[in-house]
């Protein structure tokens, strides 16, 4: 099991308690590490206007935002016990636990957000968010993440190889240093807070992030060259601890299923206009975007998808999402 804080543990008994006298009304509490006014924070909050007035004011939802309950680690132990009814995280945090997840966080697994979108709110992603429920919570529903791109100091990134001898910071993670490596760069695990001081003083020639993060985090300040490639478009999920969705009548386990469903497309709207807002903003300010042929960033993948899919079932769920129109 995942440890969590004193903090998170301390909230999570307060609200235990405060559900057992919650009355009628039960009070279903979600988390989510992202700030009040986030999209994803907003989509679930929409989520929770559904279910109450599709269950008559029976159940309503509230969303501990800013990790107020603890980081993402500490959340998904909280929400697999019940400490905690719902949860919203990225799937990259469940990789290690469901096999199935660590195909949608693949470099170049989609090949454009919209794209992204059809595979993850169709019959495969239906079958995804099947494999959470024998971990202890029963998936719900997939948001947008937003797609990921390198950014760097200096020069503009035409092709896959203008990447070449480049430094970029990237999040610990194994597959993030073989897909840089791939492309002939450099990886250097750092600390998200250091990365603007990074780039300022050279010790990184770039990064990579969505659009919103480039902007609000001020990279955009000191690294002016975004290349529009896409290579990580991880979506993000909202589940609900299956002791709690089992305590639901079947017509209330119904309702909250399709509410779910039913914010995605709420979710979506907030994304996309926060990413034209960033974007927007980043362009003012002078940085200059590229959108470079992905189809030699693809090919270069090849080692790394034969390094980290060696399951049969996860080397066929690759060529299946390929093959989503």
């Amino acid at each position: 099991m995942l440890p969590f804080t004193k903090r998170a543990a301390a909230t999570a008994l307060a609200l235990l308690l405060a559900a057992g006298t919650a009355g009628a009304q039960t009070v279903l509490r979600s988390s989510d590490t992202h700030p009040d006014g986030y999209p994803t924070v907003e989509a679930v909050k929409y989520f929770g206007e559904l279910v109450k007035e599709r269950t008559e004011g029976r159940y309503t939802v509230e969303v501990y935002h800013s990790a107020q309950l603890g980081q993402e680690a500490d959340t998904i132990e909280q929400v697999r016990t019940g400490v905690i009814d719902l949860n919203r995280t990225s799937l990259g945090p469940w990789n290690g636990l469901i096999p199935a997840t660590t195909v949608p966080s693949l470099p170049y697994i989609f090949r454009s957000v919209e794209h992204a979108r059809t595979v993850m709110n169709g019959p495969i992603g239906d079958e995804i968010l099947a494999a959470f429920e024998p971990h202890g919570v029963v998936g719900l529903a997939f948001y947008d993440g937003g797609a990921r791109s390198f950014y760097n100091t200096k020069k503009p990134i035409a092709a896959a190889a203008d990447l070449e001898g480049m430094k970029f910071r990237v999040m610990q993670s194994d597959i993030f240093v073989d897909m840089v490596a791939a492309l002939g760069a450099s990886a250097t695990p750092m600390p998200y807070g250091e990365v603007y001081s990074g780039l300022e003083t050279g010790v990184i020639d770039g990064a990579e992030n969505n659009f919103p993060s480039y902007d609000t985090a001020k990279h955009a300040e000191v690294a002016k060259y975004y290349a529009l490639d896409e290579h990580l478009i991880v979506p993000e999920v909202l589940v609900m601890s299956k002791l709690s969705f089992d305590r639901l009548s079947p017509e209330d386990q119904a309702v909250v299923r399709q509410a779910a469903k039913d914010s995605v497309a709420r979710q979506w709207e907030l994304w996309d206009a926060q990413v034209a807002k960033s974007r927007a903003a980043v362009e003012a300010s002078g940085s200059t975007i590229t959108t470079p042929d992905k189809a030699a960033f693809i090919a270069a993948m090849e080692p790394v998808y034969a390094k980290h899919v060696t399951d049969p079932a996860l080397k066929a769920l690759v060529e299946r999402i390929r093959a989503v129109e």
